[in-house]
């Protein structure tokens, strides 16, 4: 998405000069999220991008690999040889954290790629036991895409309750009897001692049948390549950007999964793992690479999950709030949750609820001052409810 969506920003703000698009997957760019969706359950062939490549001139080298990067000599390393760049994009996005001494086990999966879909489409349709290693958003839709296929499942969290490191205890929980609802087993506080052909065992000795295991246990930045060229890293190995996204390198900028940058709105360095970032940063870097004055790179973050038939939002950064307002019950079909600091919303999460999630984003765009006291009530717009 942040490659494809940089070269088609370019051309739009009447760049003329040659954009080459590198990957190395053999495969015509295309988007993730319906990889655990309509991918996975064999309703849809492929999510490539609807781009003409050819029309806007954008030469792609699929399949190629870039294993180093110098920028003081402006050049690529591949393995077809060097590669010349007058600007560099950065866009290599996640990749998904390996279970430990699971590798190379027979029938341990991850979801991340087009072929990890393929490979998990006939797993689906044989209906084996399946055992998801992560209670997180990639684990919770694998688990709804292999309950609709009929597959016994049974997901293990290390953590307490689903999406741990994600939401506070309290919106959390109400998330775990979700699994219940839809047929799937939850088991917390369940660590992974090892995976053997056709089961997983727990550090508790107990044995799950597995004719399949799928491992959602996190992603980190995609940036080994860059080890010996001096791009500065963060302490989450994620490449350091700056406001307009723009790297310690010269003329080299980095976007999506890969990068985090500064945010004045929340007073942090934010590395935002979705969808809609790897969409929107690419119009800040287009803007600066064709010599526009472009806004600092601060966007209201934002995401989404379609889960065990619940449609789950989130937009803004709760780290730093004071207050935290519930809107409906939990344990009901919709439901929101609003988080407040000095009065002004900085994030909501809307299950349920699309219309708190589009005008709760657009309140934490404006700095909003909100009315406590009106929050609560689930039948009042949430632009009603400000001070």
């Amino acid at each position: 998405m942040a490659g494809v969506q940089t070269a088609v920003a370019l051309r739009e703000r009447g760049f003329t000069g040659s954009v080459t698009l590198i990957g190395a997957e053999p495969h015509q760019p295309y988007d993730r999220p319906p990889l655990s969706k309509a991918v996975l359950l064999g309703k849809a062939e492929g999510s490539a991008f609807d781009v003409d490549f050819e029309a806007l001139d954008v030469e792609l080298r699929l399949g190629l690999e870039v294993t180093g990067v110098h920028p003081s000599r402006h050049e690529l390393d591949t393995a077809d040889g060097p590669v010349p760049y007058d600007v560099l994009v950065i866009a290599t996005g996640a990749e998904p954290i390996q279970l430990p001494g699971a590798q190379g086990v027979p029938g341990v999966h991850l979801l991340r790629t087009l072929d990890d879909a393929e490979r998990l489409r006939p797993v689906l349709a044989r209906q084996h036991d399946i055992v998801v290693v992560g209670a997180g958003w990639i684990g919770a839709e694998f688990a709804t895409a292999a309950r609709e296929a009929g597959c016994a499942v049974t997901v293990v969290e290390a953590a307490d309750r689903p999406l741990a490191g994600v939401l506070p205890e309290e919106v959390a929980a109400p998330m775990a009897a979700w699994y219940a609802d839809s047929g799937a087993v939850l088991r917390t506080h369940a660590r992974v001692e090892r995976v053997e052909p056709g089961e997983v065992v727990l550090d508790d000795g107990s044995r799950l049948p597995a004719g399949a295991v799928v491992v959602g246990i996190g992603a980190r930045p995609a940036t080994a390549w860059l080890a010996g060229s001096g791009i500065e890293l963060g302490a989450r190995r994620e490449i350091v950007a700056d406001d307009h996204l723009r790297t310690s390198a010269p003329d080299v900028y980095a976007v999506g999964d890969c990068a985090s940058f500064p945010s004045g709105r929340y007073g942090e360095r934010l590395l935002v793992h979705h969808w809609d970032n790897a969409l929107q940063g690419p119009r800040t870097v287009a803007a600066n690479i064709v010599g526009e004055t472009s806004a600092a790179y601060d966007p209201v973050p934002y995401f989404w999950s379609e889960q065990f038939g619940r449609f789950v939002q989130y937009a803004g950064h709760h780290g730093s709030a004071d207050a935290m307002v519930w809107r409906g019950d939990p344990a009901g079909p919709s439901w929101s949750v609003c988080w407040l600091r000095e009065g002004r919303l900085v994030a909501v999460l809307a299950v349920g609820r699309p219309r708190d999630l589009a005008q709760g984003k657009r309140l934490i765009e404006a700095g909003t001052p909100m009315d406590a006291g009106l929050l609560p009530d689930p039948a009042l717009p949430l632009k009603g409810a400000t001070a």
